[in-house]
């Protein structure tokens, strides 16, 4: 039988920290002054998700999976607390052999600078290796005492029932740094939508383009499931939103079906956006090494350019197209993914770059 090795015992580094603090005062995220992003109605619902129930479980079955996954979630507050504790309550425990556990069901912490809005990694909330009970507690400590504005990240593809976050008792809580836009940008999509497969949440590709542009958004990637069916896509129209990024090419399980739905749900959105910029993106591993291969991503992209043809020849000014080919070409090329499909952080860094500098001119 093979012997498992703990690693923390030969380097430090990768130890976790005791959240235990005698001081510590918990606080419910969902009351004042925390403030939520990337939920739906957060503040109201009885545990976290992406969309209502009754779209969530009425889509198609992996979405009825997924939409309580809290990819995208954040939650922002300012303290001078000398630590950060977070108390998560987590029912289920998703395990994935090709992402870390740190990307799947843990959460990370950026300080914000409120009047630039630059957003700096501080630490991650390392979810332990065995999970038992409800979910897990983990403490960040700070090597200086002053005013901190905080970003925590929620998991990308684990449900959170709750999360309760510890200060010291006597410390000041107050309201987070303020997004430059109040509407989110919305992004509809497939696994790499949903942040497979990031090292931590704060590296999924919104998340980079969010510290770049101080960007709100909303998350509505899902796994293998990002299909366009008329009921998600009645959904998303009614949102109020900045910007919508349409990427669920991967998803759609031929061309066929992409053509049969590409257009459409822009059709949809667009006829209760008629202002709203609409992004149309092609999926990034163009260099798929399967039996299609490049003839099919050629395929995807035609059905993804003739949509935008479309909108162009129509009159909208407002509607563009990002080449998936474009994200990962160049040096490293062949370094950019996990699997050959999803990106690890090297690879969701290129898709920021690219989509970060159009929605920068948008938004």
């Amino acid at each position: 039988m093979a012997k498992e090795i703990d690693i923390s015992k030969i380097d430090v580094n990768f130890s976790s920290v005791n959240a235990s603090c005698n001081d510590a005062k918990f606080y419910n995220v969902t009351d004042e002054p925390f403030e939520l992003y990337g939920l739906y109605n957060p503040k109201s619902e009885p545990f976290f998700k992406r969309m209502p129930d009754e779209i969530g479980l009425s889509t198609n079955p992996g979405v009825a999976n997924l939409y309580k996954n809290t990819a995208g979630g954040r939650v922002r507050f300012s303290t001078d607390s000398d630590y950060i504790i977070i108390r998560a309550f987590m029912p289920n425990h998703t395990e994935f052999s090709h992402m870390t556990r740190l990307g799947v069901r843990g959460f990370d912490l950026y300080t914000d600078d409120p009047e630039s809005g630059k957003s700096s990694f501080y630490g991650a909330f390392m979810p332990p290796k065995q999970m038992d009970g409800d979910g897990y507690e983990e403490i960040i400590k700070f090597k200086t005492k002053e005013l901190r504005y905080v970003t925590i990240n929620f998991p990308l593809y684990n449900d959170v029932t709750a999360l309760h976050i510890g200060l010291q008792e006597n410390a000041y809580v107050g309201c987070g740094a303020k997004y430059a836009n109040e509407l989110p940008v919305v992004f509809y999509g497939s696994s790499i939508t949903q942040g497979g497969c990031a090292s931590r949440p704060g590296n999924c590709y919104q998340n980079m383009i969010s510290r770049r542009l101080n960007m709100h958004y909303v998350n509505l990637g899902f796994s293998g499931s990002g299909k366009a069916e008329d009921i998600i896509v009645d959904y998303m129209s009614g949102l109020d939103m900045k910007i919508f990024v349409s990427d669920y090419d991967h998803n759609a399980p031929n061309p066929e079906y992409l053509a049969a739905t590409h257009y459409r749900m822009y059709e949809k959105i667009r006829a209760k956006n008629p202002t709203v910029p609409y992004v149309m993106i092609s999926r990034p591993d163009f260099h798929k090494p399967n039996e299609t291969g490049i003839a099919e991503s050629k395929a995807r992209r035609a059905v993804i350019e003739e949509s935008y043809r479309r909108a162009k020849e129509n009159g909208d000014e407002n509607v563009y197209f990002i080449d998936g080919e474009s994200f990962f070409a160049g040096e490293l090329m062949d370094s950019c993914t996990v699997d050959g499909c999803h990106p690890n952080d090297l690879g969701f860094s290129k898709m920021a770059r690219v989509i970060g500098d159009l929605l920068e001119s948008l938004i």
